[in-house]
Formats: structure tokens, C-alpha cells, sequence
């Protein structure tokens, strides 16, 4: 029989079909495997921070006119899962410099660090392409290194925040221990802002929106 007759080509396709099919069900299953309880997952990514630039006022400046730029910053979490469906994050990253202004006029920078920890739920934990989750929590801002002048004082706002944050995002498997990672979080910030020679100026609401992608690793 020739080497290239149909029925040799069926036999050859039947010998070969059992092997690639464990195999494809063998990196599937890889890629599928759900975390369990006592994983942990470490991100890196990168964040695009927007504001809200909202704000209270007694009346020395109009509503609505602090404002703190938007900028690019980088994030570092760590998860930790309860279960294979709910995990804790803490989200952290470096003190950021942002630039305050009011009414379009720039009165000076100030950094801020704002640690958040999140609860999260994981709808999916096993599935092949996506696994969303959503996550709700708590948010701690620490301001310093406040320079800032207005008015013909200095403006300084509280020291601390405290705010709830919320949280929406998916893991794509990668390899089974690799994932791709698209984030979205709400988080509050609010302080009052003092002058040093008018008093309260209102409280300014950052509350900033971030839209991040990074790369996660399970472990």
C-alpha cells in the first residue's frame, strides 16, 4: 500500500490524535487550574489617575475650583485568597507629587501615599480566558510635603484621608500561574483645605478614578 493512501493517512491521524488531544487538554487544565485557599497573587501595573476635582466651598473660593492634575503612576499589590472565590488586596505604591491649582492658577504641589486593602469576590476562579472580580474596601491618604500659596497666605489641606474604595477587574490566564490584568477602581479621597489667614476654604474631593493593566503571578 502507498505511504500516502487514504488509509494509511487515517491510521497516521489516529495515532496522532490521542497524544495532541491530552496534551491540548493538559495545557487547558494548566491554564484552568483555580487559585486556592492560601495562594497569593503579586501585580505590577500601570495606572492612569484622574480626579475628580470637586469641591465644597465657605464661600473665600468658588466651587469647584481646586483642582490636582491627572498623571501616569505605578502599583504594586499583593492577594491574598481566602477561598478560591474571595481574596484580600492591599494595594500600595510611592508617595506621588501632583500639582494643586485653583481656578486654572497653579498654587503648588503636595505628595500623597493612599495604601488601599479590598475585599475581593472572584466570579469565575477557573475559568480558561477571563476570571472577573469586584472588590470593595478602604482607602488610608497620608498628604506631605505640602507647598502651596493662595491668596496671599499659604493653603495646606488635612493631613489624612479616609475613604471607601471600589474595584472591578479581570485576570487573563497566561499559564497557570501567569495572568494579564485589567483594573478599574473608585476610591475616595476628601480633606479640608485650610488658609493661613482666611481659615476653612471647603473640603476638596480628589476622589480619583484609576484605569490600570499589569501583569499578575501566582504563587
Amino acid at each position: 500500500m502507498n505511504a500516502s493512501s487514504p488509509a494509511t493517512l487515517h491510521a497516521l491521524g489516529a495515532r496522532l490524535r490521542l497524544p495532541l488531544t491530552a496534551a491540548a487538554v493538559a495545557c487547558a487544565a494548566a491554564v484552568a487550574a483555580p487559585a486556592q485557599a492560601g495562594d497569593f497573587m503579586v501585580r505590577a501595573r500601570a495606572l492612569y489617575l484622574e480626579p475628580a476635582n470637586e469641591n465644597a466651598t465657605t464661600g473665600v473660593i468658588p466651587a469647584d475650583s481646586v483642582s490636582v492634575n491627572n498623571k501616569y503612576i505605578w502599583e504594586v499589590d499583593l492577594s491574598y485568597f481566602l477561598t478560591p472565590r474571595i481574596a484580600l488586596e492591599l494595594i500600595a505604591t510611592s508617595p506621588q507629587r501632583q500639582t494643586v491649582s485653583v481656578g486654572g492658577d497653579r498654587i503648588g504641589t503636595l505628595r500623597h501615599l493612599p495604601p488601599t486593602l479590598t475585599l475581593q469576590y472572584h466570579f469565575a476562579p477557573d475559568h480558561p480566558v477571563a476570571r472577573p472580580y469586584v472588590g470593595v474596601g478602604v482607602n488610608y491618604t497620608r498628604f506631605s510635603a505640602q507647598k502651596m500659596a493662595a491668596l496671599g497666605g499659604t493653603v495646606t489641606l488635612d493631613k489624612s484621608s479616609r475613604g471607601a474604595a471600589f474595584q472591578l477587574g479581570v485576570d487573563f490566564p497566561i499559564t497557570q500561574n501567569v495572568f494579564f490584568n485589567v483594573d478599574f477602581k473608585k476610591i475616595n479621597i476628601r480633606a479640608d483645605a485650610h488658609h493661613s489667614a482666611a481659615g476653612k476654604l471647603g473640603t476638596v474631593r480628589v476622589d480619583p478614578t484609576l484605569f490600570g493593566v499589569g501583569i499578575g503571578y501566582r504563587f
